[in-house]
């Protein structure tokens, strides 16, 4: 695998890159301007493209995207590069911004902000608290009618959905013991600073932090966070078990993935290379998934082994704290949503 380049230096120099291509359409040439074939015939220019996440370069999401930029740069028609750990920007809402108003960045978010970000309640049913917890939903799921609306939906507003992929399941890494719900009673947790992230804390009874994922372990290690909830490959690649002594096994979340990709990119590019593009993403996405699931097992233990006490809660308890959600409709759902995905899912 290639190295990841994360370094500010160059995420600056990336940063101008992306906007001189977003102002000259999204493609470029090859240096030195148009260069002949072999055949004598004009070289198609590349579509330029970057990758662009805020979690370490060790995890399966980032991961992930190096593998599909290395897919996409021996196809030849591409320029990919993968900036991880924030080295663009350390706020995905603001890169998938970006990429909204057509630069060419595809970025990793999740359903709950693009809910929140775009204005589809809906799309928040995909990782709300203990509805989705079977990975196999999401192999299904691009093929069901809602889904497809979610994507027309954002594509008016600049966006195409392109993949959704299992990130595991998010707990919580806290500084005191937390075995049951009461555990989290005033607490001050970094969660997901959006609706879905508002309405956990709302019936669980903690202080929800939205700060940005890389103040998050300097923010507990100065008592101003009391701890996090997260997925656990993210948690040992941000080495929170320096920080977080406990590790409460909820998995309230089924993170998922959602690569999103600027529309106007997509415009520009062939019918072939768009098909290419969009496959290689959603093919890579599906087998890291599977990778990522294979792998939470083994992070679990090396929080154990680094001496993190990791207690496995009765999770009935956390599902009946967070039922008045469902009854009240925090989230604003559609009427019979759930019964509907879980129809089309064949669940």
């Amino acid at each position: 695998m290639k190295m990841v380049k994360y370094a500010v230096c160059a995420a600056l120099g990336m940063a101008l890159a992306v906007g001189s291509v977003f102002a000259g359409g999204g493609r470029q040439q090859q240096s030195g301007g148009d260069t002949q074939s072999q055949s004598g015939g004009a070289q198609a220019a590349k579509y330029t493209v970057t990758f662009a996440g805020t979690e370490a370069a060790t995890t399966g999401q980032s991961r992930a995207m190096q593998e599909m930029a290395d897919i996409l740069n021996r196809d030849g028609r591409f320029e990919v590069s993968v900036q991880v750990a924030g080295a663009l920007s350390g706020d995905t809402d603001n890169l998938v911004t970006q990429a909204r108003t057509g630069v060419p960045l595809v970025v990793p978010t999740d359903p709950g902000r693009l809910a929140s970000q775009f204005n589809i309640p809906d799309l928040n049913i995909l990782m709300a608290p203990y509805v989705l917890t079977d990975i196999s939903a999401l192999d299904k799921l691009p093929n069901t009618a809602l889904f497809k609306e979610w994507q027309t939906q954002l594509e008016a507003q600049g966006i195409s959905f392109v993949a959704n992929m299992y990130n595991g399941f998010r707990s919580f890494y806290t500084t005191t013991p937390v075995s049951d719900v009461s555990g989290l009673r005033n607490l001050r947790i970094r969660g997901f600073g959006n609706n879905i992230g508002n309405a956990l804390a709302k019936y669980f009874s903690f202080a929800n932090i939205g700060i940005t994922w890389g103040e998050v372990f300097p923010a507990i290690q100065q008592k101003t966070l009391d701890g996090c909830e997260v997925q656990v490959a993210t948690a040992y690649g941000a080495a929170l078990y320096e920080v977080t002594p406990y590790l409460a096994l909820t998995k309230h979340y089924m993170l998922q993935t959602s690569f999103v990709v600027s529309t106007n990119l997509l415009n520009q590019m062939t019918a072939d290379a768009k098909a290419f593009f969009l496959k290689t993403i959603s093919d890579t996405a599906k087998k890291y998934g599977q990778i990522i699931a294979g792998e939470e097992d083994g992070f679990y233990q090396q929080f154990k082994d680094k001496g993190v006490t990791v207690t496995e809660v009765n999770i009935p308890d956390w599902e009946a704290a967070i039922a008045p959600l469902y009854t009240n409709n925090d989230l604003g759902f559609s009427a019979g949503l759930k019964d509907r995905l879980f129809r089309e899912l064949g669940l």
